[in-house]
């Protein structure tokens, strides 16, 4: 963010001790003969909180929000009772927010400098981005007993389509310097398990999500690949 770019590698147990919400995932499907429309989305938001050496500031608190919709239209190039395949194309939104908050709880050593430096007591940032990517992909099912079925997808998205100009800065010495890099929009995701139909209307799938971003755009870098398990509710009509 603002031309700073950093690397950190989160576990699966780590994000979920991190959560500050539940997580929430919903899928809307309909279908007309070999036609499919879809909607779904998604939204997860993690914080924690570190101990500053405490000579201005003692505390500080990080939240990240992420939200993430999209909308395809398919057609159904296999439209079989026990399997089916389908081409679709669409649109994904992404949305990103990180909070950072640093303060003093008393026990700051250094109050005084603070104090003629012009420093408050707490200071807080915020920052938020969001893009629109267009999206193609396959997605297919396999019917292997009853109301269970195998399924998997995978899709491209972003084309640079937003691509624009992109910095970032780096440090030489004690000198700090802004360099122009290539800006870029591209996203990939793959994602398979298995999928129970409870009701007529309602099924659950549960597998494995595969997602990588590379967007860079002013400065701004996302570079994020999610790797873990997921638990998805949707709705046929």
């Amino acid at each position: 963010m603002k031309g700073i770019v950093d690397s950190v590698d989160v576990s699966f147990d780590q994000l979920v001790r991190h959560l500050t919400h539940f997580p929430v995932a919903l899928s809307v499907n309909a279908r007309y003969q070999r036609w499919e429309f879809w909607v779904d989305g998604q939204y997860i938001e993690v914080g924690t909180s570190a101990t500053l050496p405490g000579l201005l500031f003692t505390d500080a608190n990080v939240h990240i929000k992420n939200a993430l919709a999209e909308g395809f239209v398919g057609y159904r190039l296999i439209n079989g009772d026990n399997a089916n395949l389908t081409l679709f194309a669409g649109a994904r939104w992404t949305y990103l927010m990180g909070d950072l908050s640093i303060f003093d709880n008393g026990d700051a050593r250094l109050v005084r400098l603070r104090e003629l430096l012009g420093i408050r007591k707490r200071l807080d940032f915020s920052d938020s981005i969001d893009w629109v990517d267009p999206v193609i992909g396959l997605r297919g099912r396999v019917k292997i007993w009853k109301a269970t079925k195998l399924f998997a997808e995978g899709d491209v998205g972003g084309f640079n389509a937003n691509a624009d100009t992109a910095f970032e800065l780096r440090r030489e010495g004690r000198t700090i310097r802004r360099e122009s890099v290539d800006s870029t929009d591209w996203s990939y995701q793959v994602a398979g398990g298995l999928e129970i139909q409870l009701t007529r209307q309602i099924w659950t799938q549960v597998g494995w999500r595969y997602m990588k971003y590379d967007f860079k755009k002013n400065g701004f870098t996302d570079k994020n690949e999610m790797n873990g398990p997921f638990l998805q509710t949707g709705l046929n009509f």
